[in-house]
């Protein structure tokens, strides 16, 4: 019978009770922890009004996620196993339950329309098999376009997602939002897989689906696929209808939800299991071969207790802020938080530089509407990429960091959070200040002030000539610089326009790079002081190993010899019965 993860690091805390090694104990009882706390997040993605919610009913097989025709979800779905049907409002820090049969009212736009409760998201608890596995479904709302504000707050989710499915429907091919999606999400994620949904509905979705294969081939993505109907796995669920069940092709996107999904996440778990217990009973073997070779030869205790003593002082090194992984670690976030910056900064400079270029082109008040939202969008997909490319870095750093610890052992790395907490949610939104109204009867009055001025001054200089004040001249000069002085007139407010607009751009993009920044800092501190305390907590416990090692060969040299047959006896069968845990771990 094949041994728990669980069940391993249990039996490992066991195996090592007697050896007083409150540390090493405290590292198995925190996997221990990690393994029952843990949930597989499955983020469920995709455009506006594609079917995600239907594709979480009906892998789930209940209504849990609502759906209208013309209503769309407006707050995240998060949905994990429960022994009794739950819904839970999040809202910061604040986390209120209400009747299940209230959940539409909060995350469908029809009753919260644009998450006017300013929701996180909504936990919602039913039990379900797969659920009880550890898979945790998000079902996202639809965003409108995957380049929008909501579509980069789901893109700087990726990091924290195990795995994520993209949802289009058969009516078109892929966009170019969706394939600049992807990207990312294979960038950063582990297993991504796209649906096509509604194949009931369009004839040539086989079309469609074919299409978009070649074009996931023709950028380069990798990513597993299905054609769904969830009309059909509906009815099938109802009638128990084993071959519709089949032609709504939902089977083999369950299979590779258990199998790839959780399957994968299961490996990972053991694998991890499996590198914590054997580093811990490594440590307790070691000091036990070591005293069990000062036992066997004495003679020999001396220049081994020299080369534990050295071994030590390189464990201690390793605390010290001079050790090189410190100094990767130091430069390196350095380093990153100097590029993420500059990065950052460059997007929102080019988003500028264009904005800038549509303003000049034109009364702003026309377009403000279309541009805003230009801008808000563009400001928010520049973030997430910054945010993606931020986690590639990190991630990258945080191996480089584990190999200079110890480059002659695979080191496992601490769950690093580095997903983005949506820094525009403190953004303030972009507008333009109220300007003065300039209708006809304004027109009429600056166009009386021009043309006053010119048919006093030209009637005049007629009086010289012997012509009345009011001629044909004056009237005409008159009725050229009244015109010329509407003109100018809207020249300027036009420009005061652009520039009231320009300035509220800027603002706008630099409460955008400040937030951005900030998080981006945020989240590279709290890497830095996840991967030095890991690191840390290594060396001491390496160090300590050592220490009790030289002390036990230190002992072993005034022993009598009866009393090292004995040690040696009770050596032997506590090595055996270490490597007997040891074995029973499955990588």
């Amino acid at each position: 019978m094949t041994t728990t993860p669980i069940e391993a690091v249990d039996r490992a805390l066991a195996a090592i009770a007697r050896y007083d090694r409150p540390d090493l104990e405290a590292r198995l009882r925190q996997a221990r922890a990690r393994l029952a706390d843990d949930h597989v997040r499955l983020l469920v993605v995709g455009e506006f009004k594609q079917g995600k919610s239907m594709l979480v009913n009906g892998l789930l097989g209940a209504p849990v996620c609502p759906v209208f025709d013309d209503i769309a979800t407006s707050v995240p779905t998060v949905v994990r196993y429960a022994e009794q049907p739950t819904v839970t409002l999040v809202r910061e820090e604040a986390r209120i339950e209400v009747p299940v049969d209230q959940l539409p009212a909060y995350a469908s736009e029809a009753g919260n329309p644009g998450n006017r409760e300013r929701l996180d998201h909504i936990e919602v608890g039913i039990p379900r098999p797969i659920l009880a596995e550890g898979l945790e479904l998000v079902d996202t709302p639809g965003v409108g376009g995957l380049g929008s504000a909501h579509g980069a707050a789901t893109m700087s989710a990726l990091p924290s997602a195990d795995a994520v499915l993209l949802v289009s429907d058969a009516s078109q091919e892929y966009t170019a939002p969706e394939l600049e999606f992807l990207r990312n999400a294979v960038s950063v994620c582990p297993n991504v897989a796209c649906v096509v949904t509604k194949t009931d509905l369009y004839p040539e979705w086989r079309t469609i689906a074919q299409r978009n294969q070649t074009h996931l081939e023709s950028v380069g993505i990798k990513a597993s696929f299905f054609m769904v109907s969830s009309t059909l796995r509906w009815h099938a669920l109802q009638t128990g209808d084993q071959e519709v069940n089949k032609e709504s092709g939902y089977p083999p996107l369950v299979t590779y939800i258990r199998k790839k999904v959780l399957g994968e996440a299961d490996s990972l778990a053991r694998r991890s299991t499996a590198h914590d217990v054997h580093a811990v009973i490594d440590q307790i073997t070691e000091s036990l071969r070591a005293e069990q070779a000062a036992q066997s030869d004495p003679a020999s205790a001396a220049a081994l207790i020299d080369r534990l003593t050295l071994a030590e002082q390189r464990a201690a090194g390793l605390k010290e802020r001079s050790a090189r992984w410190q100094q990767t670690l130091s430069d390196g976030v350095a380093d990153l938080n100097a590029d993420v910056d500059y990065d950052l900064r460059d997007r929102m400079r080019e988003i500028v530089r264009e904005a800038e270029e549509a303003l000049a082109a034109g009364d702003p008040t026309k377009i403000w509407d279309q541009f805003s939202k230009w801008v808000q969008d563009a400001a928010a997909s520049a973030v997430s990429a910054n945010s993606v490319w931020a986690t590639q870095r990190a991630r990258w750093l945080a191996r480089r960091v584990a190999e200079h610890f110890d480059s002659e052992r695979e080191q496992m790395l601490p769950s690093l959070q580095t997903a983005s907490s949506d820094p525009l949610r403190s953004v303030r939104e972009m507008s333009l200040r109220a300007d003065e109204k300039w209708g006809i009867g304004g027109r009429l009055l600056t166009g009386l002030k021009g043309g006053y001025s010119g048919l006093l001054m030209f009637g005049l200089l007629g009086t010289v000539i012997g012509l009345s004040l009011i001629n044909p001249i004056s009237i005409g000069a008159g009725l050229l610089l009244g015109g010329k002085t509407i003109g100018d007139e809207r020249k300027r407010i036009v420009q005061r326009r652009q520039n009231d607009a320009k300035t509220a751009l800027r603002k706008y993009i630099d409460d955008v790079t400040f937030h951005a920044g900030k998080d981006s800092r945020d989240i590279l501190r709290a890497m830095q002081r996840d991967l030095r305390d890991h690191f840390t907590t290594l060396a001491e416990q390496l160090k300590r190993s050592l220490q009790e090692s030289i002390q036990a060969a230190q002992k072993s040299v005034k022993a009598s010899s009866a009393d090292r047959s004995t040690r040696l006896e009770e050596l032997a069968a506590e090595l055996a019965a270490l490597e007997k845990v040891r074995q029973e771990v499955t990588p």
